[in-house]
C-alpha cells in the first residue's frame, strides 16, 4: 500500500508539473513601456476573461526594455510608448525578428505641476527651455519666486526619448530627476510646490478626476496658438493639443493564435471603451487600417 501510495503522488507530481510546464509554454508575455504597463494588464485581464485557455504576463521596465525583449525572443510583444529606431530594427531582423507594429491607444503627454503653483498654461518653447535647464525659476513663466524642480524619466523609457525629441529638442538638465516610473513622477511632483514633470496621462487621473494635489497644464503649440488641456477628448482627436504620441505593441512578424485574438480584441469598441476608461484615448481610423494590415 505504502508503496502504491507513493506510486500514485508521483504520478500526480509529474501530471502537475507537465500542466504547469503546458501553461508556461503557452503564455504570452508582454514587457515594455511603464506608460503602458497598466492599461495593457487591464486590456489582457478582459481578454483572458473572455477567452478562456488564453493566458498573459505583462511586466514593465521602460520601452527599451520590452524593445531589446524582442530582438532577443524573448517575449512575443513589446510594449514601447514609442516608434522602434531603424537601429533597433535593423538590429531585429539581424537576428531574426521581423518587428511589425500596433498602435493600440494615444496618449496626450501630461505636463504636470503641484496644484499649490500659480501656472496654469505653458508653451512648447519654455517647457523644453525649462527641461534644458535654461529657465530656473518660476517667476519667470509668470509664477513665484520659487526655483523649479525637475523630474523625468530614465534613458531606457520611450517617454524619456519621446519628450526629449518632441519637447526638450536638445540634452536635458543634469539637474533633472531621474525616476523609474510615472507614478514616481507623480509622488514627487505632489510632494514638491516647486516640481514640475512629464507623464503618461493615464496616470494624471483616477477614475476621470485629476489625481489630487495635481495640475495639469495646458500647452500650447506657439505663442499665437491657444494653450488646450489634455484631459478632452476633442483635443485630442482633433490634434489641437501638441503632445500627442501613438502607444505601440510589436511583434516578431505577423501574429498568430491569441496574440492575434488580443491584437483584434483591443481594437474593439470593447478594447477602446477600456483605453478611455484608463484614462488615454481611442486609436483614429487611420491607425485601425494600420494595424488590420498588419494582422
Amino acid at each position: 500500500m505504502r508503496r502504491s501510495f507513493v506510486l500514485v503522488s508521483l504520478l500526480v507530481l509529474t501530471f502537475l508539473m507537465v500542466g504547469s510546464l503546458q501553461v508556461s509554454a503557452d503564455m504570452v508575455q508582454i514587457r515594455g513601456s511603464d506608460t503602458e504597463v497598466n492599461l495593457v494588464q487591464r486590456l489582457t485581464e478582459v481578454f483572458m476573461d473572455e477567452n478562456p485557455g488564453s493566458y498573459f504576463a505583462v511586466t514593465g521596465g521602460g520601452s527599451g526594455t520590452g524593445i531589446a525583449g524582442l530582438i532577443n525572443k524573448q517575449i512575443d510583444i513589446a510594449n514601447s510608448s514609442r516608434a522602434m529606431s531603424e537601429t533597433e530594427i535593423e538590429q531585429a531582423r539581424n537576428n531574426g525578428v521581423e518587428p511589425v507594429p500596433f498602435i493600440f491607444a494615444q496618449d496626450g503627454l501630461a505636463v504636470i505641476v503641484n496644484s499649490s503653483n500659480s501656472v496654469q498654461e505653458l508653451t512648447i518653447d519654455e517647457i523644453g527651455a525649462i527641461f534644458r535647464g535654461e529657465i530656473t525659476n518660476w517667476k519667470d513663466v509668470g509664477g513665484n519666486d520659487q526655483e523649479i524642480s525637475l523630474y523625468g524619466r530614465q534613458s531606457n523609457s520611450g517617454t524619456f526619448v519621446y519628450f526629449r525629441a518632441n519637447v526638450v529638442k536638445g540634452d536635458y538638465s543634469p539637474q533633472k530627476k531621474m525616476m523609474n516610473g510615472n507614478a514616481q513622477i507623480v509622488e514627487g511632483v505632489l510632494a514638491d510646490q516647486a516640481g514640475i514633470g512629464y507623464i503618461g496621462i493615464g496616470y494624471a487621473v483616477d477614475g476621470g478626476v485629476v489625481v489630487p494635489g495635481l495640475n495639469v497644464l495646458k500647452v500650447a503649440a506657439d505663442e499665437n496658438s491657444p494653450a488646450v488641456t489634455p484631459l478632452e477628448l476633442e483635443n485630442i482627436m482633433q490634434g489641437l493639443y501638441p503632445i500627442v504620441r501613438p502607444l505601440f505593441h510589436y511583434t516578431d512578424g505577423k501574429p498568430e493564435g491569441h496574440v492575434k485574438g488580443y491584437l483584434e480584441f483591443i481594437m474593439t469598441e470593447a478594447g477602446q471603451n477600456i483605453v478611455i476608461q484608463e484614462g488615454f484615448f481611442p486609436i483614429t481610423d487611420d491607425y485601425r487600417e494600420q494595424n488590420k494590415a498588419n494582422l
